[in-house]
């Protein structure tokens, strides 16, 4: 008996070790091509990654800022300004006033600017961000139009709700109180609170369910929002002007709209200004007319109401009319003029000439921007009380106000300022 290793037999030739068959140049030249493509793969998500390019901060509740005066002051200084050019009117809320320019949306001192908290997406720009439920809703530029919503703690900038969405470029935000709705050419989204569509009207993206929508083919103008109803001014083929319609904010179905009335209107060229209640406002510049519609669409009462023409040349930008309101009032601007509009009835009441916004109540008072300055005015007469003068340094295009304690924040085209 032998050691039990196995013995070449005599004249055999020697054995040779079995070759591996990762030792070919060719599977090494596969292995290094895997690891090349997994490496840029990593690289890649990495790059596109939303967390690697967002950065955030956070603050607690600011101090609570002092009460507005009782009455508008004889002069007013300006404390600060910033950049905020995806805000189509300032927002104050919280004792915070937010700004939002770039990929940044920013929480900030009124009294010196200083950014308290803020939330910024690097490698995304904002479309628009505006304000309801009393929270900060920033609608961002991703991949497909402005498709990224991120609603933000105004005292804190914590996020409480988040959402994929399919506004167009261009959108703005159209607020009832209780919904919000993009606007857009050939979609219109509307959400609840917690970001949750409840409604989309016009060009569904990724139609399941044919035959949904009332109508197709066609292209939308402005669009306002009241009582958990949308009014929007419809372009169509076959029609022989244009339209409005008025459907409800919610429904059975998100995709398939629930239409108050849609009637075809006596002009082109129509906007709707503002709703209230089941009133519908409508200009109709070929007959020089303000139109209240009733809910059922019935043509309630006609008001004289001549624009220039320069102010009628296309739609307004984003689709929504320039409006603020009060306890008793809307405020439209539009703009060269501000006309007031009894809260209940839209009906007109007076106009201000030479005016660069709708207006905002501060320190118990009606205050319009004008020129070099504020008027304020008498909400009922429209009688100017007095003027305040502002120092805008250069600025002449339109303002919009919001009124924060006793902080006056002006909107002035992609900036806004605070003044005290």
């Amino acid at each position: 008996m032998g050691s039990g290793r196995l013995r070449t037999p005599p004249g055999a030739p020697p054995g040779r070790a079995r070759r591996s068959p990762w030792n070919r140049r060719r599977d090494w030249v596969v292995v290094a091509g895997i690891a090349v493509l997994v490496a840029v793969l990593s690289t890649i998500v990495a790059v596109k990654s939303d967390n690697l390019h967002t950065s955030r901060a956070l603050a607690d509740p600011a101090a609570a800022l002092p009460a507005a005066p009782d009455a508008v002051p004889g002069s007013m200084t300006q404390l600060w300004q910033a950049p905020s050019a995806a805000t189509p009117e300032p927002i104050g809320q919280a004792d915070t006033v937010t700004t939002a320019d770039g990929g940044e949306v920013a929480g900030r001192d009124p009294r010196t600017g200083q950014i308290r908290w803020h939330y910024t997406r690097e490698n995304l720009q904002l479309c628009t961000v505006d304000t309801a439920w009393g929270r900060i809703n920033a609608v961002y530029h991703k991949s497909m139009g402005c498709s990224e919503i991120t609603q933000l703690d105004p005292a804190t900038g914590r996020i409480t709700a988040q959402r994929n969405g399919d506004a167009e470029l261009g959108t703005r935000l159209v607020s009832d109180g209780t919904h919000v709705t993009t606007t857009g050419k050939h979609l219109l989204d509307t959400w609840r609170d917690d970001l949750v569509k409840s409604m989309e009207y016009g060009k569904v993206p990724f139609l399941q369910n044919p035959n949904k929508q009332p109508r197709t083919g066609c292209t939308y103008g402005t669009v306002a929002a009241a009582a958990e109803k949308i009014g929007v001014i419809e372009r169509c083929p076959g029609d022989p002007r244009d339209r409005l319609t008025v459907y409800r904010a919610t429904a059975e179905h998100e995709d398939e709209p629930q239409v108050v009335f849609s009637t075809v209107l006596p002009g082109s060229r129509a906007r709707v200004i503002a709703m209230s209640g089941d009133l519908t406002a409508v200009l109709l510049p070929d007959k020089k007319q303000l139109v209240t519609f009733t809910g059922n669409g019935t043509e309630k009462t006609a008001y004289p109401m001549d624009l220039p023409a320069g102010e009628l040349a296309g739609d307004p930008a984003g689709g929504t009319e320039q409006i603020s309101r009060t306890a008793s009032a809307v405020y439209w601007f539009t703009g060269t003029k501000t006309v007031a509009l009894s809260r209940d009835t839209l009906a007109p009441r007076w106009i201000l000439e030479s005016a660069l916004g709708p207006g905002s109540i501060f320190a118990n008072q009606l205050v319009i921007p004008i020129r070099d300055g504020l008027a304020v005015l008498d909400e009922t007469t429209g009688a100017t009380l007095r003027t305040v003068g502002v120092d805008r340094h250069g600025y002449s295009g339109p303002v919009r106000l919001t009124a924060l304690g006793p902080i006056l924040l002006e909107q002035r085209g992609p900036t806004v300022a605070a003044l005290r």
